[in-house]
């Protein structure tokens, strides 16, 4: 069975599949394991300096001839590089793919229509998916309530996907949250989506630069194990966000969830590889190379976590989902 949808086409893809672009996990490594497997592969720069921006994209060039993309989150509390050098920075690299969150992708649109370039914006409501394609965008992605990391809206993936749909039917809508199978793809599919936006289940891949014991964390975790709040916004104040429970989270919890006066604030519980300490709220995804108390950091996860069950190279994670998605749409068309 054909998995080709318009989303596939508009891209040049040969399955309806994103590798979200899950923060610092990110690097070309990933991005490009996917990108061979046929699926869209993609990179976060937002919280990289313009140089180290232009090297990731430049190596991801170099280890694939597949598609891969970028994504720049907008709101200028996420970061210090401005929105403009980044996405200056990438179109020198050769990037025709733009996922913009977080903020307006209207001020872009037309500079990257320009080098043609593509252009997806993540959205949490159907109000806001009608003024990214009234801006331009060419692609909308429908963000759910159940989705790690950060979260833009407030409403479930199941009742959000058709009101998108319905909101811009002339546009490729892609399904992002709470999906980490083939059964996930399928279904997103059946409500019109032309693709599905994975970040969770790509944090459990080899090539996925986190910590490991992020990783395990993730596949041993079941789907009740996650947190949404605004907890970690050291860095990123007040942005809704879904992490896996870890002691940090229990004890807030355990003091009636406070706004202020939070139990350890300003306390380092880990350091970096180079030496930098990271303090308990702050808003750092746990790499290699951190020492400390690791697994108190923000461990960004989605409900799916409890459908990632193992560690697999992600092209291979490519082809199962594909394989489970060809499967699932044919046991429900019987």
């Amino acid at each position: 069975m054909s998995l080709e949808t318009p989303f596939t086409d508009a891209l040049g893809l040969d399955v309806p599949i994103v590798q979200a672009p899950i923060g610092s996990a990110t690097c070309p490594a990933l991005a490009a394991a996917v990108a061979d497997a046929g699926a869209l592969g993609m990179l976060a720069v937002t919280w990289r300096d313009e140089a180290a921006t232009r090297a990731v994209v430049a190596e991801t060039r170099r280890r694939t001839d597949g598609v891969f993309g970028v994504n720049v989150v907008i709101d200028p509390d996420a970061k210090t590089v401005p929105t403009e050098t980044h996405v200056e920075a990438c179109l020198d690299e050769g990037v025709d793919v733009f996922s913009f969150s977080f903020g307006d992708a209207a001020p872009y649109v037309d500079r990257i229509h320009a080098e043609g370039g593509v252009v997806l914006q993540s959205v949490g409501s159907a109000a806001a998916a009608k003024r990214a394609v009234d801006a331009g965008v060419d692609v909308v992605v429908a963000q759910g309530w159940e989705a790690g990391g950060h979260v833009q809206g407030d409403v479930a993936t199941l009742p959000l996907v058709p009101r998108v749909v319905d909101a811009v039917p002339e546009t490729p809508v892609v399904a992002a949250g709470g999906i980490a199978d083939g059964r996930g793809i399928a279904a997103a599919l059946a409500l019109d989506a032309d693709g599905a936006w994975l970040g969770t289940r790509f944090l459990a891949t080899e090539e996925a630069d986190v910590h490991r014991l992020y990783r395990r964390r993730v596949v041993e975790a079941d789907e009740t194990e996650t947190v949404h709040s605004t907890l970690f916004d050291e860095g990123w104040p007040d942005v809704p966000h879904r992490v896996l429970e870890n002691e940090t989270v229990e004890a807030w919890e355990a003091a009636g969830r406070p706004d202020s006066d939070r139990p350890g604030a300003g306390e380092v519980v880990a350091e970096t590889e180079d030496g930098t300490p990271v303090r308990r709220y702050e808003d750092s995804l746990a790499v290699p190379g951190m020492t400390g108390a690791v697994e108190d950091l923000p461990l960004y996860a989605g409900q799916s976590a409890g459908g990632v069950e193992d560690v697999e190279p992600a092209d291979e994670v490519v082809t199962t989902l594909a394989a489970e998605t060809d499967e699932a749409l044919t046991n429900a068309r019987r």
